[in-house]
């Protein structure tokens, strides 16, 4: 079990890195494409995906 999850284990141990906040913002885009499914503009979806990322890391 351990074994299948060593090469990240080490990478957090060695580096002090993780995938957290890339998984974070996946999640929230996801959400959000859920919850907008009316948008019809490439652009507009675009842009409510980084007003909310904005958002976020104003607050």
């Amino acid at each position: 079990m351990v074994s299948d999850w060593w090469e990240q284990i080490e990478v957090l141990i060695v580096a002090g890195v993780t995938k957290a906040r890339t998984e974070a913002a996946n999640t929230s885009i996801k959400q959000l494409k859920r919850t907008d499914r009316s948008f019809r503009n490439e652009t507009n979806y675009r842009t409510r995906i980084l007003l909310a990322s904005a958002a976020r890391r104003a607050a």
